[in-house]
């Protein structure tokens, strides 16, 4: 997978088929362009040309210690788009990555064609869990990872050992905790203000739940979906999701 240079660091970053563009956005932690590319970024890129990236600090992009602000992470998105592609887009977020697909409709409406909001947690609500997450030690973050990454981490290997220490170095050598406890919020009147074709999907057990259906209720015209899961969506209801989201982009 080739890196790019934008705004200042290294990419890491996979294109896939060719059609409309779309750019789609992991979430912290323990998210990569892998929780795409293995659920529905192939079958998206049957009919549209899609671009996963690693954010900052995750996967295989440089390692930062600070600028993990959805303004600064916005700033990546822009410097990437630079290079991918001068067709409006379409954004698909997941967790984080939604917060910046946000962050970037609401700076650049007119470069946006369409957007899907999977499991965003919008502060001032469900950032709270993340910086609870960082907060806690090591074996208690394991413990606490959804039942597939833990079981990746408890086995050891590879894959396992590399998920660790990412989560300690954005848990103890980056400015990411900080970063999130200063998120400032979204209003409604930004959201009443945004006409951008928007796509909210969340998980029926999920806490991001309550900032869904304000996302729905508040968007003008956004179609709001429920799932059957939790926050992670992508691997919960992999095909689902996916249906969900083709159908949407498509229309």
């Amino acid at each position: 997978m080739p890196s790019v240079l934008a705004n200042g660091l290294s990419f890491n970053t996979c294109e896939l088929g060719s059609g409309p563009p779309v750019v789609m956005l992991h979430g912290l932690l323990v998210g990569n362009l892998a929780m795409w590319y293995f659920t529905g970024a192939r079958a998206l890129a049957r009919s549209h040309r899609v671009l996963l990236y690693d954010l900052r600090g995750h996967g295989r992009s440089e390692r930062a210690t600070s600028g993990y602000t959805a303004p600064v992470m916005c700033d990546d998105l822009e410097a990437l788009l630079a290079g991918f592609t001068d067709e409006p887009v379409s954004l698909v977020g997941h967790s984080f990555g939604a917060l910046i697909a946000l962050e970037y409709t609401l700076r650049h409406p007119e470069r946006v064609r369409k957007l899907v909001l999977v499991e965003a947690p919008v502060p001032p609500t469900t950032t709270a869990d993340l910086t609870s997450f960082l907060s806690l030690g090591p074996d208690e973050m394991v413990e606490a990872l959804p039942d597939a990454l833990r079981r990746s981490v408890a086995g050891g290997g590879r894959r396992g050992n590399r998920l660790l220490a990412s989560l300690r170095f954005l848990a103890y050598e980056t400015s990411l905790l900080q970063d999130l406890a200063t998120a400032y919020p979204v209003t409604d009147e930004q959201l009443a203000d945004m006409s951008t074709p928007t796509l909210v999907v969340c998980g029926d057990s999920s806490a991001c739940r309550v900032a869904g259906d304000r996302l729905g209720g508040h968007i003008p015209g956004a179609e709001l979906v429920i799932l059957q899961g939790g926050h992670y969506l992508p691997v919960d209801a992999p095909t689902a999701l996916s249906a969900s989201i083709r159908a949407f982009l498509d229309g």
